[in-house]
């Protein structure tokens, strides 16, 4: 699998977007998840992705995150062609996963995420993506 790109939980999108387009990221997309409560930029640079996530209420994942951590990276996202094999084939071997069906996430891919403690403490998220 490939890395699609990394998830850093934002209070400021245009403040947490200003370095990263100082070194010529550019704004490849933007928009709301509003299942999961979040504002979306999503930066790029050649191939690499950066998902800069704000919360837009209170009892989001990532508000949750940065009244916990404060603002930071929040998770690998990691390319599958096919999440629902993924998933299935890791949950045979153990792996415990926060979402065992995929959900809508940001730019209509189908994502899940697994559990911390399979990834030494890293949260990772399964992106369906093909390209």
């Amino acid at each position: 699998m490939e890395i699609h790109h990394l998830g850093i939980a934002v209070q400021d999108l245009q403040e947490a977007a200003r370095p990263y387009l100082e070194l010529g990221y550019t704004l490849e997309a933007q928009g709301t998840v509003e299942s999961q409560g979040v504002e979306v930029w999503m930066l790029k640079s050649g191939q690499s992705r950066l998902e800069l996530l704000k919360a837009t209420r209170p009892d989001s994942a990532i508000a949750r995150f940065i009244e916990k951590r404060g603002p930071g990276l929040h998770h690998l996202a990691l390319a599958t062609p096919d999440i629902r094999a993924e998933l299935a084939r890791l949950a045979a071997g153990g792996a415990p996963l926060i979402d065992t069906t995929p959900r809508p996430g940001f730019g209509g891919h189908q994502v899940a995420f697994i559990h911390p403690r399979w990834f030494g403490g890293v949260l990772v998220e399964l992106v369906e993506a093909h390209t």
